[in-house]
């Protein structure tokens, strides 16, 4: 059995207000890590060898090292825009315990010596936001943002930042550009956001369970927490399953557990006598896995050597009953539908793989136009200011890889059917 530190005790009644968080052991490590200095508190977090938990998967202690010290304002964000198709971990984290967010981002801004944080959030999470207006007014009265933060010479403020509902904002600059009231586009980097982000400050920009994680840290200690996972991925992660499963949700698992135990053993495996066609382990913008990819270990490392990514802890699994050209042609109208248009490859690129999906669909397409398809998500990974449009091109060109025979078989069968 996993061990569970985010979702202990999940639902417990009242968790949400701060009379049940501080009962349960609620702000004892910010008392902790206020006592330490902020060195000592990024050490921690390099000893627990915690990765970034909103997709890109990079060490926590390091990113919070970078920003540069001196006289300045400093600026920490957390990323709630939780839009990747299949995550909805952030949104139960943020609904049913608030105050482990709260009390996390306190920590980060004390060991990256942040005045100012905001949340920037979903706009389609109303209930989420009201719940974190109440939280965030309890936190203040209690003494734990603010002015000199339980009587210590640290002081930050916290101000709550809902979205507008654009994929885009997702991506850490595009976000940058909304939070400070322009268009969500994103930016050209370098400059990174720990040198020059919001307002053009030192700006650490970390995801809602990433910072959810700190108290647990500091509380166990970063060797302790380090312990859990396996090499390179250490401690648990909360992965949303969804799709064709017959107990989707949120389940709290140690880094390196098998895929198959996952799918089939927490989410119980798609219905009677349907079997896995494909999955999606980082949410719909990671190369899709097969079936015979199940015994694969869920962690950064191994996911990476099977050409895909853990990305933001989704599953969504599809199931052997599904046409695979249903799934690339909804993921790349999302896409397309999502694009800000700034960067050309993602733009036409996305629009293109469209049309040419439709062109299969209705029987129009030939075994030539696959390759064109390849061809055209290659010229768009890598090649935009953000991953959007390698979001849309790496699924679909593994799923073209993976089903070629299928997409050939559905063209030939609609050409034979005089569909045109």
């Amino acid at each position: 059995m996993s061990p569970t530190i985010l979702l202990r005790d999940i639902d417990e009644p009242g968790l949400a207000t701060l009379a049940v968080y501080e009962r349960r052991g609620g702000y004892r490590a910010l008392r902790t890590a206020l006592a330490m200095e902020p060195a000592a508190v990024i050490a921690e977090l390099d000893a627990s060898g915690l990765r970034g938990r909103g997709g890109a998967g990079f060490p926590a202690g390091r990113k919070a090292a970078f920003l540069p010290q001196g006289d300045m304002d400093r600026y920490l964000v957390c990323n709630a825009d939780e839009s990747e198709p299949g995550t909805f971990k952030d949104r139960e984290l943020i609904a049913k315990s608030p105050h482990q967010l709260i009390e996390g981002m306190m920590i980060a801004a004390h060991a990256a010596g942040a005045n100012h944080a905001f949340i920037y959030i979903r706009g389609e999470y109303e209930a989420q936001a009201r719940i974190l207006d109440v939280a965030l007014a309890e936190a203040a009265g209690a003494g734990y943002t603010g002015e000199r933060i339980l009587g210590s010479d640290f002081s930050c403020s916290v101000v709550l930042h809902r979205g507008a509902g654009a994929y885009i904002c997702g991506e850490e600059t595009g976000l940058l550009d909304s939070l400070e009231g322009k268009r969500g586009n994103p930016r050209l980097k370098p400059p990174f956001p720990a040198a020059q982000g919001l307002y053009q400050g030192p700006t650490l920009i970390n995801n809602v369970e990433t910072l959810s994680t700190m108290p647990h840290i500091i509380n166990m200690g970063g060797a302790e927490y380090a312990k859990l996972g396996v090499a390179n991925s250490a401690g648990t992660k909360v992965v949303s399953v969804s799709g064709h499963v017959r107990r989707p949700g949120n389940y709290e698992i140690e880094l390196g557990t098998p895929a198959r135990e996952i799918i089939y053993g927490l989410a119980g495996g798609p219905p009677a006598e349907r079997g896995v066609k494909l999955w999606f382990p980082g949410g719909s913008s990671s190369p899709v896995l097969t079936g015979a990819d199940l015994d694969i270990p869920y962690d950064f490392d191994s996911l990476a050597k099977a050409g895909t990514m853990l990305g933001s802890g989704a599953i969504i699994v599809v199931d052997d009953a599904t046409p695979v050209l249903d799934v690339a042609l909804k993921l790349a109208k999302f896409y397309r539908h999502e694009s800000c248009g700034k960067c050309t490859p993602c733009r036409e690129g996305t629009n293109w793989t469209v049309r040419m999906l439709e062109r299969i669909e209705t029987g129009e397409a030939t075994p030539m136009d696959l390759d064109i398809m390849a061809s055209v998500q290659e010229h768009i990974m890598g090649n935009c200011l953000c991953v959007l449009g390698d979001a849309m091109a790496m699924p679909i060109s593994s799923m073209i890889a993976k089903f070629r025979e299928e997409f050939e078989a559905h063209m030939q069968s609609r050409q034979l059917a005089g569909v045109r």
